[in-house]
């Protein structure tokens, strides 16, 4: 039922920018809080955003607070995350999942396949 497919990533520069979209599908949107994570090989996965299911509130990881921006459209079930001023740091696999909790300690049971951000010169 619950589906979510990741699109958008690619090879940009130091610099460039990138718009990440996750399309939803099996639920309603707004009942959920939504995050994007990223994942490095042989490191732990890092949360990088989310929407709390709550009020709308994001919440942004330091390493990309004032960079990275999230949001979603609920009408089109579609969530995004707008990516500026990327850095090599930045690359990693990103992933969106959903919770029917709080958005930093709650269960992440449903997460999209990701879409890789290569950020290289």
């Amino acid at each position: 039922q619950v589906q979510l497919v990741e699109s958008g990533g690619g090879l940009v520069h130091p610099g460039g920018s990138l718009r990440l979209s996750c399309a939803a599908s099996g639920f309603t949107l707004n009942d959920y809080a939504i995050s994007w994570f990223r994942l490095v090989s042989g490191k732990e996965r890092e949360g990088v955003s989310c929407i709390s299911r709550v009020d709308g509130t994001t919440y942004y990881a330091d390493s990309v607070r004032g960079r990275f921006a999230t949001s979603k459209d609920n009408a089109k079930n579609m969530v995004y995350l707008q990516m500026n001023n990327l850095k090599p740091e930045d690359t990693a696999i990103y992933f969106c999942a959903i919770t029917d909790g709080l958005c930093k300690w709650g269960q992440y049971d449903d997460w999209g396949p990701g879409t890789q951000v290569t950020v290289s010169s």
